[in-house]
């Protein structure tokens, strides 16, 4: 059966999505190579993409009357995901980063049933079970007790999956928004808690040459804003169950660019822990296909 435009272009859109964000530690690594740090990197990108969406804020001021709470807390929560995703693969091993970050089935769960009181059922709890069973796997150590992240990377990449699924509950909650008013509130949500968290650790001012500020705009405009905008396009176009797979090759993408381009090896007991993770996303993503047949 042969397939239409409108069914192609929404999986194509994901894809470069998911390929885009397995790749984007490189460029970030080599501007912070540069002497442009995590925080000023991800705040002169993004400020470099909101630029571009300024116009989007201004024509979609009446959706922050409607529901400006529920907007905020979207606006923060990317906010927060995007900034602690730059830091955590600046930091830490690029797969363990993306296989943390991608416990954010758990945590869609468990806020799904908190917020939206959506009861998770069978498969749900499944996928609760095998995703808590992967993070323990990943990050035990008998040496250090118990199963909590070891260093600050793996804080940043669980609290980013974490701010993941609270934003797609926000979304959930606010369906009339339209898709140019949440991309440029996504850019404006990193801005501002980059900003804060720079004058919160008082940040210095990077002494980097000209090209390198324009490197990092360029990041904004062909990375960020192609990303976010076709990620957003991609999940208004196709059921929740097929879009979230569809994204997991963004982990397929992160392994194999860091193993060719790095010299970061990924011990066995994490492929295990990922493996599991990986399910437990699955499982989430099918959750509720009975309900798109």
């Amino acid at each position: 059966m042969k397939l239409s435009n409108h069914q192609i272009l929404p999986v194509l859109s994901l894809l470069l999505t998911a390929i885009l964000w397995g790749m984007v530690w490189y460029p970030l690594r080599l501007l912070e190579g540069q002497g442009l740090s995590g925080l000023w990197l991800t705040l002169s990108s993004y400020a470099a993409a909101l630029a571009l969406g300024l116009v989007w804020l201004w024509r979609g001021r009446s959706d922050w009357r409607d529901k400006p709470w529920v907007l905020l807390i979207m606006t923060l929560a990317v906010g927060w995901c995007n900034v602690a995703f730059v830091l955590a693969v600046l930091d830490g091993t690029v797969v363990r980063v993306l296989l943390l970050f991608y416990l954010s089935p758990l945590w869609a769960l468990l806020l799904g049933w908190m917020l939206l009181r959506e009861h998770p059922g069978r498969s749900g709890l499944l996928a609760f079970v095998l995703a808590l069973a992967g993070a323990v796997t990943m990050l035990w150590d008998p040496d250090l007790g118990m199963p909590w992240p070891r260093d600050s990377a793996d804080w940043l990449a669980v609290s980013s999956g974490f701010a993941f699924s609270l934003a797609n509950v926000m979304v959930r909650k606010s369906r009339h928004i339209s898709m140019q008013t949440r991309s440029a509130a996504s850019w404006l949500g990193v801005v501002l808690v980059a900003g804060v968290w720079i004058l919160i650790v008082q940040e210095p001012f990077p002494t980097v040459q000209a090209a390198t500020w324009l490197a990092a705009a360029l990041l904004g405009w062909l990375g960020f804003f192609v990303m976010t905008v076709t990620v957003i396009y991609g999940v208004s176009h196709m059921p929740v169950h097929r879009s979230a797979v569809i994204l997991l090759f963004e982990l397929v993408v992160g392994a194999v660019s860091s193993l060719l381009l790095t010299d970061e090896r990924v011990l066995l007991q994490e492929w295990l822990g990922g493996a599991l993770i990986l399910m437990a996303a699955y499982l989430a993503a099918h959750a509720h296909i009975g309900e798109h047949k």
